[in-house]
């Protein structure tokens, strides 16, 4: 099946998300509102997806996104110039307000209630900010207020795996008009895999048997069911739900070949756990989808270290943030920083041994989170601005 007739055959087989038109009518006259501005605009994806078991969702397959270095990205591209759309997952990290809705604290512990003010009787103080942190919290809303009053950050959400491509297409293709100023950030955590719609149950899958009269054909549990029933492994044994998924289109094709505007500059992510596959995995995907960019990050030490792996010269280029600007991590396994270079070093020269990886020096303080240490979307950022100059200059040139 061709790179078209797989998009025709997967989005035939899902309604439209309900919100697409108004989402649609909102990614229009925002970036026109850019392109009248002659500015850059990136893209910014961000969160996991959902696979729902059922059509009427009561289950789901989720993955591992809280959106942090969407949501962390995104302000600094905004720092940069750039208009930002923001395509989420909803209730994931948002720009800005991420420095509060997921903090360890309830974001109540930030507030207190003033002295009383006399003059109304009433006997209640105005909510104010805590003291310690007043100056960081001004800065943030500084920021937001900024980025929302001159129409830099549209906000645009999404749930399920299918509604993340329908809502990616649209965009990709409302940007035309933006050219070489357009740039895909793409670090969702897209669903590899889910269930065609016209395999799914409709209602929801039940745990324990039903009496006979109120099953059906269409029943989870009988014979024409291909998302999965229930198996017993022995008659004394429970029951177990098995689920067939089938993998999910690999549209980035799409997105390079038809959906992007001409010159745009797309830059995606992989990540892995595996020190030793991480530049294998990164290059691979930069040969099968003709990305501008792809940035590697190891699970282990993503807050710490990132490959840039294009498809010209160096070819391979790590950013980390300095030890000394190191922020703590409970996911995190600081010694497993620079495995993965020098995998790839020995891989390539035998000889060389592991601890040969060496950390470069790098710029950049990391303002935001500068009580937790240096955020490295702060290092990651920058460098891709300059690549994406770069990408327009070379096409103005041509």
């Amino acid at each position: 099946m061709s790179h078209s007739d797989s998009e025709s055959a997967y989005f035939n087989n899902y309604p439209p998300p309900k919100a697409l038109p108004k989402h649609e009518s909102l990614a229009k006259s925002f970036i026109e509102y850019h392109v009248e501005a002659d500015r850059r605009l990136v893209l910014v994806t961000s969160g996991g997806t959902t696979v729902p078991l059922e059509n009427q969702t009561v289950r789901f397959i989720d993955n591992f996104s809280a959106g942090t270095r969407g949501a962390t990205s995104a302000e600094y591209f905004l720092e940069q110039g750039y208009a930002v759309i923001f395509l989420h997952r909803q209730f994931s990290l948002l720009p800005y307000s991420r420095h509060y809705s997921h903090s360890t604290n309830c974001f109540l512990d930030f507030m207190d209630e003033g002295p009383p003010n006399d003059s109304n009787n009433s006997g209640h103080g105005p909510i104010v900010v805590r003291n310690e942190y007043q100056t960081e919290m001004r800065d943030v809303l500084r920021k937001y207020k900024y980025a929302k009053q001159n129409n830099r950050l549209l906000l645009i959400p999404y749930t399920t795996v299918s509604e993340y491509l329908f809502e990616l297409r649209m965009l990709a293709k409302c940007m035309k008009p933006l050219g070489p100023n357009a740039l895909f950030y793409l670090a969702a955590a897209v669903s590899d895999f889910f269930i065609p719609r016209d395999r799914m149950a409709e209602h929801k899958i039940q745990s324990s048997e039903i009496p006979p009269e109120f099953s059906n054909e269409e029943a989870v549990g009988s014979d024409d069911i291909y998302t999965g029933g229930f198996e017993r492994k022995q008659p004394t044994s429970s029951k177990k739900l098995v689920i067939n998924l089938d993998p999910v289109p690999k549209f980035l094709h799409q997105l390079v070949d038809g959906w992007s505007p001409e010159g745009s500059m797309i830059v995606s992510f992989k990540l892995e756990t595996d020190p030793n596959l991480l530049v294998y995995k990164a290059q691979t995907a930069l040969q099968r989808y003709a990305h501008h960019l792809v940035v590697g990050n190891l699970l282990s030490t993503r807050k710490w270290e990132v490959v840039f792996v294009t498809p010209e010269a160096p070819y391979e280029r790590w950013i980390r943030v300095p030890k000394s600007r190191r922020s703590k991590s409970i996911s995190g396994d600081e010694d497993q920083v620079g495995l993965a270079e020098a995998a790839k070093r020995q891989s390539e020269h035998p000889a060389v041994a592991a601890t040969d990886a060496e950390e470069p020096p790098q710029d950049g303080d990391g303002h935001f989170g500068s009580r937790e240490g240096t955020e490295i979307e702060s290092l990651i950022i920058p460098e891709l601005v300059k690549l994406h100059s770069k990408m327009i200059d070379k096409f103005h040139q041509q």
